[in-house]
């Protein structure tokens, strides 16, 4: 019995650690597609969404918080620092008069932001620190946990009113029409488990099981959305880091909820 128990703590910790590994290393990967969507939109002569002297201060501050985060240095401040930076990048975008996107884009691309910064607002809790010595902040993780509810009712808002991500789904999932739906109600559900604050650590292992299908078959089908649906190559695989940032926020909750 007691040996069973330790057997299950040590995968606990083992999972809650890689979803903080797939967190930390977000912004890596946020600035490494950024760098290449930006040669992507040269070729094009098509200007980035930052202007360049403040991209580079927007890379250089997501690498350096990355790095405090990686090495776990001040990591509950850094995170915070990283939900800044990104919440400030996405905003000087919006804002910049370059990112020309179509509705349903956009709400793939602030979703997933606004996902991601909830994951770091749950990882500045205290959320799957593995020797954790100061207590956790309820505060910082029920927002972080609002976010992902946010993020939730975007997919399911997708589902019933983008044809891209309707088409998208229906290319890859069997029942049709009827399954399609049954995942708007799912998205839904999740939704308002994460916005309530009710059956979170559930709601989490439902969506760090749902995540990686869907990665795989919705967002990893590039032919779809590259070529049929004319999204830049590099700013597609930014959205797929996304998702796994996601995965790994919906790891630490289903394990250190």
């Amino acid at each position: 019995m007691a040996a069973g128990r330790g057997w299950r703590r040590r995968a606990l910790r083992l999972l809650t650690a890689g979803g903080g590994v797939l967190l930390t290393r977000f912004p890596f990967w946020h600035c490494f597609s950024g760098l290449l969507l930006c040669a992507e939109r040269a070729d094009g002569r098509r200007q980035p969404d930052i202007p360049v002297p403040y991209l580079y201060v927007d890379m250089g501050a997501a690498v350096l918080c990355a790095s405090f985060m990686s090495f776990g240095v001040k990591r509950r401040w850094f995170a915070l620092g990283a939900a800044l930076q990104l919440a400030l990048a996405t905003y000087a975008a919006h804002v910049g008069g370059h990112a020309h996107y179509g509705d349903w884009l956009k709400v793939r691309m602030y979703s997933r932001t606004i996902a991601i910064i909830g994951g770091f607002l749950i990882l500045a809790s205290g959320a799957g620190e593995l020797y954790r010595q100061k207590p956790r902040s309820r505060s910082l993780q029920s927002t972080g946990q609002v976010f992902l509810g946010i993020y939730l009712i975007c997919q399911a808002y997708s589902l019933q009113h983008s044809a891209e991500d309707r088409l998208a789904y229906l290319n890859h999932i069997l029942g049709g029409e009827l399954t399609l739906q049954l995942l708007f109600v799912l998205y839904g559900l999740l939704a308002l488990a994460f916005l309530s604050g009710c059956c979170v650590r559930a709601a989490a292992q439902v969506l760090a099981v749902l995540l990686p299908l869907a990665i795989l078959l919705i967002d990893g089908n590039l032919a779809y959305w590259h070529r049929a649906r004319r999204v830049e190559f590099w700013n597609q695989m930014k959205l797929i880091g996304q998702s796994v940032g996601i995965f790994g926020a919906a790891v630490i909750l289903a394990t250190d909820g």
